[in-house]
């Protein structure tokens, strides 16, 4: 066999995972603007049309419901977690961190509209929630570190602390405009993390 005809049968095998790898998104993505749109009764048949697939191709990616509303969820913290280090490759580590915390608003928003879901999961999402906690704690590290190496933030500033306030105004917000008031509570924890300064025996707060 010819290099040439080696190479046009190498990309041929790889089509079909490539064109997997696509359906597989399209199929979370709409899982997730079903779960939104609709609830966690959204139905797979559902999910299926929202991605223009049959109900084969959902099955075949997804064998059970509780597969897809995993693979959601995982994506979702994948996301959130892998944002950390693009974002301090973009920004200021301290604007970085502010511009995470905004996307954990935006995750904690998914999450609470799969509570349901999750909670249904057979065998319980105690060990998917440990691994998700894990993702983010090591994400929130990583931001804070940089942000108190940068001089931006306090030096004591603990990351399980603030990730334990950002939960607090998320998840412990009822009310139906907790996302604009979570917003607004990460403006006003950024302004307290500013660095200590000495003004003329006044302490003051450091404004970059």
């Amino acid at each position: 066999m010819t290099v040439e005809a080696t190479a046009k049968t190498a990309a041929t095998a790889r089509k079909p995972r490539a064109d997997a790898q696509r359906n597989r998104e399209r199929l979370i993505e709409a899982a997730k603007a079903a779960f939104r749109d609709i609830g966690p009764d959204a139905s797979l048949d559902e999910i299926a049309r929202r991605a223009g697939l049959g109900i084969g191709t959902l099955y075949r990616h997804f064998p059970t419901r509780d597969a897809i509303v995993e693979a959601v969820y995982r994506r979702e913290v994948g996301r959130l977690a892998d944002s950390a280090t693009r974002l301090l490759a973009s920004a200021p580590p301290a604007e970085a961190l502010r511009q995470w915390m905004r996307l954990f608003v935006d995750y904690v928003a998914t999450k609470r509209v799969m509570a349901q879901a999750l909670g249904a999961i057979v065998g319980g999402a105690g060990e998917l929630y440990a691994a998700s906690g894990a993702q983010i704690t090591g994400a929130m590290t990583l931001l804070v570190e940089r942000a108190a190496a940068a001089g931006d933030i306090r030096a004591d500033v603990d990351p399980d602390d603030l990730l334990r306030a950002l939960v607090g105004f998320t998840f412990g917000n009822s009310s139906p405009a907790w996302q604009a008031s979570a917003l607004r509570l990460i403006d006003l924890l950024m302004d307290g993390l500013l660095p200590l300064a000495d003004g003329g025996g006044v302490t003051k707060r450091r404004r970059g």
